[in-house]
């Protein structure tokens, strides 16, 4: 199957936290490809550091300053987001990579998704923008990686993304959405490159 591994970096987990950086790649489990001339990255527009540092909690005041000054000198906005995306989704070399239709859509691939991804896309993207070009069904890695700890193919301590990026000796998640996007999709293949039945 194919599948368009995304991720995002925000400002926080909270409910009116901001986007500050968007990027997606797509990959094949067929053929364990990951398709990095098809990748997509942007930082989006917010608020200096300085403004937006009282709100922050302490681990994204710890880690995010540099990405954070990166999206408000160098972001776009969400409306030229959203452009540069319904250009990408129409564009032949991404309909051809996924085969798209009315029926077929591209089907998302992330890493814990309802925590943040999906609701902030449905809410800065709006409903009808994310039904137009994803289908309904998404994979999460989160929920593969409690699924096979269930099953003990791996050990509980890899549900999360780090835990699972060390097992699979990987090194340590970037928190860039590049970066995570594709190492999310790395850590799939791995898992059924290992685990695969004969």
């Amino acid at each position: 199957m194919k599948y368009l591994s995304f991720d995002l970096e925000a400002t926080g987990l909270a409910e009116n936290d901001l986007i500050i950086e968007f990027a997606m790649v797509p990959f094949d489990t067929e053929t364990a490809i990951i398709e990095s001339s098809l990748s997509f990255h942007s930082f989006i527009k917010c608020p200096t550091f300085a403004e937006l540092k009282p709100r922050l909690d302490e681990w994204v005041i710890k880690h995010n300053e540099t990405l954070i000054n990166n999206a408000h000198e160098t972001g776009i906005s969400l409306t030229e987001l959203k452009i540069q995306l319904e250009n990408y989704f129409n564009s032949e070399e991404v309909k051809n990579y996924f085969t798209c239709d009315d029926t077929n859509k591209i089907k998302l691939f992330g890493k814990s998704m309802n925590a943040i991804d999906l609701p902030f896309l449905n809410r800065d993207l709006g409903w009808e923008f994310m039904r137009k070009y994803f289908d309904h069904r998404v994979l999460d890695l989160s929920s593969v990686a409690y699924a096979m700890a269930d099953l003990h193919f791996i050990p509980e301590s890899c549900i999360s993304g780090s835990g699972i990026m060390k097992f699979l000796n990987m090194g340590d998640v970037a928190h860039t959405a590049l970066a995570d996007a594709k190492n999310t999709a790395l850590i799939y293949l791995e898992l059924l490159k290992r685990f695969k039945m004969p």
